[in-house]
């Protein structure tokens, strides 16, 4: 994808309130589920003091990654191995290995249940300050996006705001190491996000594309500096397909780009646990019936889709 089949946004100060960004992001993510977001406001220097540390976590020792692994946490915070997790319905386990940092909680939190500790990585200098330093920023953008989103699917503009805000959102450290001239399988399979949105800061390496809705696949090339965000599949079903959770993948590498590993930081928002999914009544029209009439909780939602790509 280039600038011309989705051209960058800017949310530089006050932008998710005027209506040309709010048709912009709508515009954006009707056709294609994804937008690109530029003048964020996170500093380039934190985020290349998270992709450092990202790369010095992973280059440690295999049996010392291990050590940070939540046995029958559903790879919902720490570690996860590579080969362990698979698109929904694909055979094949991607070939990948990810870090997960969720939300602080305080002692005593009812939410506790559903949103487990962080680990802590004292063999990485600054690792847990810093990414929780990245957490926290992409979080507030992501309220800032859906401010946007609320006013495009004429709601409050602060409809997202005690929905998401304590929600169970994760930062995910991705590593996809170099690959073998005869690697079987694919980086990351075709799939879709399980969240409300994700906020993807991009990688040195290409690989990601998304399924067009003529079936072709368009490459994913931001700007430098720019943020990708695409539609999860909570929110397409809060907004009963309004908003669809676009199919994407990230493809092998050329052979003569197969021997360098690739690094990425998705944030992926999610609802409150306790959320009831239920279709926003303007998004259900005689010529749009509700696809879902049966409301969920997103801790439920969450549940079945871990087991179907294979964490739990």
């Amino acid at each position: 994808m280039n600038t011309e089949a989705i051209a960058p946004l800017s949310i530089a100060g006050t932008a998710e309130d005027t209506p040309a960004f709010v048709q912009g992001l709508g515009n954006a993510f009707e056709r294609h589920g994804f937008a690109v977001i530029s003048d964020h406001g996170i500093s380039p220097d934190l985020i290349a003091s998270v992709f450092n540390s990202t790369r010095d976590f992973f280059a440690q020792p295999t049996e010392t990654k291990k050590q940070f692994h939540v046995p029958g946490g559903g790879g919902q915070r720490g570690y996860t191995a590579f080969g362990v997790e698979a698109a929904k319905g694909e055979p094949r386990a991607d070939l990948k290995e990810f870090w997960h940092l969720g939300r602080d909680l305080p002692p005593g939190d009812p939410r506790r249940s559903s949103m487990p500790e962080n680990v802590l990585v004292p063999s990485v200098p600054g690792f847990d300050t810093k990414t929780r330093e990245l957490f926290s920023a992409l979080d507030k953008l992501g309220l800032r996006i859906l401010r946007g989103v609320a006013r495009h699917l004429k709601l409050a503009p602060d409809y997202f705001d005690d929905k998401v805000a304590p929600g169970n959102s994760i930062l995910r450290l991705l590593h996809y190491p170099p690959l073998a001239p005869n690697a079987v399988g694919m980086r990351a399979a075709p799939h879709e996000d399980i969240n409300v949105i994700t906020l993807l800061l991009g990688a040195e390496e290409s690989g990601l594309e998304l399924l067009t809705r003529s079936g072709a696949w368009l490459p994913v090339s931001p700007p430098p500096g720019a943020v990708v965000v695409n539609i999860g599949d909570m929110l397409q079903r809060l907004t009963n397909n309004v908003l669809p959770s676009t199919t994407h993948r990230v493809v092998n590498p050329t052979p003569e780009r197969a021997g360098y590993p690739r690094y990425s930081m998705p944030f992926f928002q999610h609802f409150a646990s306790e959320f009831l999914i239920e279709t926003l009544p303007n998004c259900i029209t005689p010529d749009r019936p509700n696809k879902y009439p049966v409301p969920i909780t997103a801790d439920d939602f969450l549940q079945e889709r871990l087991a179907e790509i294979k964490l739990k």
